[in-house]
């Protein structure tokens, strides 16, 4: 090859490289997963037990003895556990475990929101958790009369604890726990 075709060859080259590169290159944007959830309808569940509630009807309530409950979502693959137990001056020792079953999940968190829940008027007094992280569970919630009753309800997915995949079952339920805790009576 001569010098002028060299010279010729790298003139087109270096114009195509300049020319082909006028546009700014931009990076894809971020996308995520649509997923479209049902419109929540609730019900009211009451059983002989010491309480009542609203469910949302996707779920379906299955009892387990002595007025512990689940509510089974599978078409999210999910369940909320919902335990009660009877307060006989251990008031102190129920907050503490169920504080401390929120704790547990400190390992894996990144972060755990607390949010006070008080309701005067039906006497239910209680905390609502939101877990951030890859924990086994992303929301709990204990509620209690401080007298008589005690509820202690977390949900947990199927699934091996990634945030990310389960964030928009998480946030459906984590709606359908605050419906649950704002429409629970004691009887």
């Amino acid at each position: 090859m001569s010098k002028k075709q060299y010279s010729l060859f790298l003139f087109i080259a270096i114009s195509i490289c300049v020319i082909g590169c006028k546009d700014d290159v931009l990076p894809k944007p971020k996308s995520y997963l649509s997923l479209n959830y049902p419109e929540p309808k609730y019900e009211s569940f009451d059983k002989t037990c010491g309480y009542t509630f609203d469910y949302n009807t996707l779920g379906k309530v299955v009892e387990e003895g002595n007025c512990n409950f689940r509510i089974e979502y599978p078409s999210l693959k999910a369940t909320v556990y919902l335990n009660y137990k009877p307060v006989n001056k251990n008031i102190d020792l129920l907050l503490r475990d169920a504080q401390k079953l929120t704790y547990e999940h400190v390992i894996k968190a990144d972060g755990i929101s607390e949010q006070p829940y008080i309701n005067k008027e039906r006497k239910a007094f209680g905390m609502f958790y939101e877990v951030g992280g890859n924990a086994a569970s992303q929301s709990q919630f204990y509620l209690t009369d401080s007298t008589k009753h005690f509820l202690v309800g977390s949900v947990y997915f199927y699934a091996k604890p990634n945030y990310d995949s389960v964030l928009p079952a998480a946030d459906y339920i984590k709606t359908d726990l605050r419906v649950l805790m704002e429409s629970l009576k004691w009887k």
